[in-house]
């Protein structure tokens, strides 16, 4: 598809795509929350389809009464869910130790920044109002959804600029709304199931299905294709496949043999060693060529023999003639 295209736009043909080749079947479509409209999920719920879908999390204000007066449940470590309904959908709100503390770090940081920059602004000299809302502009671009927890109050068009004209402080029942919901998502779907567990349990094979595509993007370097015709489009992207099947048998073997170990992290262990070619000239004015990798270190000896590895024979070695100088012919 053209880049420019939006994902939204995308749904309906591939649904009809995708039930022309495999057919009609109770299938679950599992998607985020850029993809469904209010009005693709109604048609699925009227043609009998079921969904499972990422949801803004602003629609949590209007579940607010259902959801924050039930208790968590713990379905993993770190995760916990909790169930609303609404019509005939089913809300799962989920909470993350891992992302609550990410985001949380993340709006601290730009808070600071942001406080220390306001406080910078107002102490200036000689600064005219045209100049301060260039400077406001700028920082609210900087501190992004931290701009939000902070009322600002700036001068009159003919009012002086100091202190008491341009005043600037934290809201703290946002700063207590933006505490409450960090680390959450919410999913929505059509199903009846009445455990929130099962429901995260199938939405979070889509996250799996995007670290597919993360590490085909970048671990395996599918992107970019710098190819011109379409069959070596292919063969990169195939080549790419086959790689990615490497990948996560490494990293099947991995959890069982060495867990805690990405492949990622393997990998780069084993870039310490390296692959050389030692050049013997003989008697008879030959190249003997011996191919030969450095062995591993300890630390990689005892990687490859947990994971059951097992590395190859060295390469045969091969002759070559001695490339002559060529002065006399010049």
């Amino acid at each position: 598809m053209p880049g420019n295209t939006s994902d939204k736009t995308t749904l309906k043909a591939f649904l009809e795509k995708i039930e022309a080749q495999y057919g009609k079947a109770n299938r679950l479509w599992i998607m985020d929350r850029g993809i469904p409209t209010e009005e693709a999920l109604e048609q699925m719920w009227h043609e009998g389809a079921s969904y499972l879908v990422g949801t803004p999390r602003g629609r949590v204000s209007q579940l607010e009464d259902q959801l924050f007066s039930k208790p968590w449940k713990t379905v993993q470590q770190q995760i916990e869910v909790k169930l609303a309904h609404d019509g005939e959908d089913l809300y799962v709100l989920t909470r993350s130790g891992g992302r609550r503390d990410k985001e949380r770090s993340m709006r601290r940081r730009k808070l600071n920044w942001l406080w220390n920059r306001l406080n910078q602004i107002q102490t200036m000299k000689r600064i005219d109002l045209n100049e301060l809302l260039m400077k406001l502009g700028a920082a609210r671009k900087e501190a992004g959804i931290a701009w939000r927890l902070v009322d600002i109050t700036v001068p009159g068009k003919d009012e002086p600029i100091d202190a008491e004209t341009f005043t600037f402080r934290l809201n703290r029942k946002k700063l207590r709304k933006a505490r409450r919901g960090e680390g959450t998502y919410l999913l929505r779907t059509n199903l009846s199931a009445s455990n929130p567990e099962e429901l995260w349990k199938q939405y979070i094979v889509l996250t799996e299905i995007e670290q597919a595509f993360k590490e085909l993007k970048n671990d395996l370097n599918i992107r970019p294709v710098y190819h011109q015709k379409d069959e070596r489009i292919e063969a990169h992207i195939f080549v790419s496949f086959l790689s990615y099947c490497l990948q996560v048998t490494l990293k099947q073997r991995a959890k069982t043999k060495a867990p805690g170990l990405t492949p990622r992290a393997i990998l780069e262990k084993l870039k310490a060693m390296q692959m050389i070619d030692v050049h013997l000239p003989t008697t008879d004015g030959r190249n003997l060529i011996l191919p030969r990798y450095t062995q591993p270190e300890k630390e990689l000896q005892l990687l490859l023999h947990q994971l059951a590895l097992t590395l190859p024979d060295q390469p045969p070695p091969r002759l070559e003639e001695l490339k002559k100088k060529c002065s006399e012919d010049l």
